[in-house]
Formats: C-alpha cells, structure tokens, sequence
C-alpha cells in the first residue's frame, strides 16, 4: 500500500455515468483524491464520456489535475456480425487522453461505439 498519498494517482476510475458499473458520484471522486493530497485523478467510464465535463470542472475547482480517459470495449466484428459462440468473450481496453488532441480522438472512438 502507498503510505504516501499524494504519490499516488488512480488511473482507473469509473463514476455514476458507468451505467450499471459505477457507483461513485464524480464530485465525490475528485473531493477524496483533493482530501488525500493526490495530484491528479482520471475517469474512465465504460464505453461513455458522459461524465467528462463535470468531472473537468470539478477537479479543476479542486486543484486535482483532471485526466480524461474511456474504458473501451473490443470487438472482434461489428454488432450486425456478432457470432454468439465466437464473441462470448469480452475485451477492454483503457484509453487516456494526453492533450487536446488525444481528449478529442477519445470522443469520436466514444461516439464511433454508440453507432457501430
């Protein structure tokens, strides 16, 4: 265990946007990360970035460094192709945004999901 706190950066977290996953509200993740000393926080809900501009603003107030970040889902074929034997199985992968460019590539990958 980390004895020291404000070393420690949880790179994997998942909020109420998390449908049916999460639990955690986001103000409630970036109060605790601020009242242990820590740096930075990331969210990283499953498949969705609903949460990601409440998050931001929350630990920007808080003085906790936000990192933007999505737990994807990988599919071996498209949801018309889905083989129930083959695709049984599921695999994540999770995503973080290192600059503007990476935050906007998140949110069409995101999007991208939703549709496909």
């Amino acid at each position: 265990m980390c004895e020291n706190h404000n070393q420690f950066v949880h790179l994997h977290c998942h909020s109420e946007f998390s449908l049916l996953d999460g639990l955690s509200r986001v103000n409630d993740l970036v109060a605790r990360a601020a009242e242990l000393d820590q740096p930075a926080i990331a969210l990283t809900d499953h498949g969705a970035m609903y949460g990601t501009m409440p998050f931001y603003r929350a630990a920007k107030a808080a003085g906790v460094k936000p990192i933007i970040g999505v737990e994807t889902y990988l599919a071996q074929r498209t949801m018309q192709d889905k083989d129930p034997q083959l695709d049984k199985t599921r695999f994540h992968m999770l995503l973080l945004a290192e600059n503007q460019v990476g935050y906007l590539n998140l949110l069409q990958i995101a999007s991208a999901s939703q549709l496909d």
